[in-house]
């Protein structure tokens, strides 16, 4: 017990602090991209990123409210970033050689290189030909990264239900003609999405679709039912205190909805999001595979965390080559 004391307090005073940042981002007056709005942002990211004890499923019905509330603020703040990021970038002649002007564009690298090699690993190969993701938004640097420089050969289906967020996407490709015959842009609700989920290999399940627990957890039930049997499923979640920034989704809804767990990897470092990959059951997988196919479906044996270390790694090493890579093709000033 005399333990657990410093820890209470310690998770009590992390609390407390987000609850003031929270109270002040809802006093802004705008979340478009300004000096205060980047500051409280950037300190609230600064407080969440470090490894916490917190369990924010366990918070009081107050707390609870108000990570709901911040949640939704951090929702449009990071809508209104991609937007205005998007149309800056759409200024220029080719778009895609100026993504690193994006702020958090290192961590998409990252986190599209930590993905990648989660499929790899836990998906093997064929490599995956035909990819949907759902919540592209203004600026879909995932699948951009994830097309260009990981699978460059595949053809990937963004989803957005806001006409305006897909316009100003599918501009950041006109320039690109292998790009822009291999991305696709759909204004659609997902939950309106039937028939054309089962031509996909993998499906990117984005932090923010689906943000009360209740709507992840439809969500996820609404591709169980359409997705190809075997296709992979990624779903971006959060960890500790992370989870004042992202809905966290609980590895058994992802069960519930008809899927087998194979990895939960929680990053330490820059990249926020958590990332679960998971799978489809084949038609046929209890028949021909026994007690292995029955351990899979229940979920059992899924690897969490640790060791997937190589790579987030990995993903650094990736990082810092195409940082190099990209900070040669920025304009001189």
């Amino acid at each position: 017990m005399a333990k657990e004391q410093p820890e209470e307090e310690e998770v009590q005073r992390l609390v407390e602090k987000i609850t003031g940042l929270a109270a002040a981002i809802g006093k802004l007056p705008s979340l478009s991209p300004s000096p205060e709005v980047n500051a409280l942002f950037t300190e609230l990211v600064v407080t969440c990123i470090p490894p916490s004890r917190v369990d924010v499923e366990q918070l009081g019905p107050e707390a609870q409210d108000m990570r709901a509330r911040l949640i939704r603020l951090c929702a449009d703040a990071e809508g209104h970033l991609e937007a205005h990021y998007s149309d800056l970038l759409a200024a220029h002649d080719n778009p895609l050689d100026h993504l690193a002007l994006f702020p958090y564009f290192n961590n998409y690298i990252q986190l599209s290189h930590l993905e990648y090699g989660l499929l790899a690993r836990h998906v093997p190969a064929p490599p995956p030909s035909r990819l949907a993701f759902l919540g592209s938004g203004p600026l879909p640097l995932s699948s951009l990264v994830l097309a260009a420089r990981l699978l460059p050969a595949a053809s990937f289906h963004n989803y957005d239900i806001c006409p305006e967020a897909n316009r100003r996407a599918s501009r950041l490709v006109r320039a690109d003609r292998d790009l822009a015959a291999r991305m696709a842009f759909h204004t659609s609700d997902v939950a309106d999405v039937t028939t054309e989920l089962a031509a996909y290999d993998v499906v990117f399940l984005a932090a923010l679709v689906g943000m009360a627990a209740e709507e992840k957890a439809r969500m996820v039930e609404h591709l169980g039912k359409h997705m190809a049997p075997g296709a992979a499923l990624v779903v971006r979640s959060a960890h500790g205190a992370r989870g004042f920034l992202y809905p966290v989704v609980d590895p058994e809804e992802i069960r519930r909805g008809g899927f087998d767990v194979l990895a939960v990897h929680h990053p330490e470092g820059e990249v926020i999001n958590s990332v679960i990959i998971a799978r489809k059951p084949p038609v046929a997988a209890s028949a021909s595979e026994g007690g292995d196919a029955d351990t899979h479906a229940h979920g059992h044996g899924a690897v969490v965390s640790r060791p997937c270390q190589r790579c987030e790694m990995e993903a650094r090493a990736h990082q810092k080559m195409e940082e190099m890579s990209a900070m040669e093709k920025l304009p001189s000033s």
